[in-house]
């Protein structure tokens, strides 16, 4: 990595438990041409920071290339399986058991529309 990192960028270890993860280049096409490092951390720079695609800054890969693998990572499974494996090493380090067993929703978490039931639309609303 030729640049300083960034808060949000995988550590080593991480990148250890995330890397035999991802899928190989599909056959017959060129070469990937792109740090699958950088992606990862250019993804999770923009799911962390909530910028915009575009806004990406210039230290990663271009914005496309790195929107185009989180998108192809979220269709083939591969982005929940790293969830799923970086949320059972938080886990086993918290003395949990590696996934968890029950889920908590509270009210204040949990937002709804303020109006119950069928609103009628008139003309005059619309």
């Amino acid at each position: 990595m030729a640049r300083k990192p960034y808060p949000s960028d995988v550590t080593d270890g991480q990148w250890r438990l995330i890397e035999p993860l991802i899928p190989p280049p599909k056959p017959g096409g060129r070469p990937r041409g792109v740090d699958l490092r950088e992606v990862v951390n250019g993804i999770i720079y923009v799911l962390r920071t909530g910028c915009s695609w575009r806004q990406l800054p210039h230290d990663f890969p271009p914005w496309i290339t790195v929107y185009y693998y989180l998108r192809r990572f979220q269709g083939d499974g591969t982005w929940r399986k790293i969830h799923d494996r970086l949320r059972e090493r938080v886990r086993r380090k918290a003395g949990k058991k590696p996934t968890p067993s029950v889920g908590i929703l509270d009210s204040q978490s949990v937002k709804t529309a303020e109006k119950g039931g069928i609103v009628g639309t008139t003309r005059a609303r619309k």
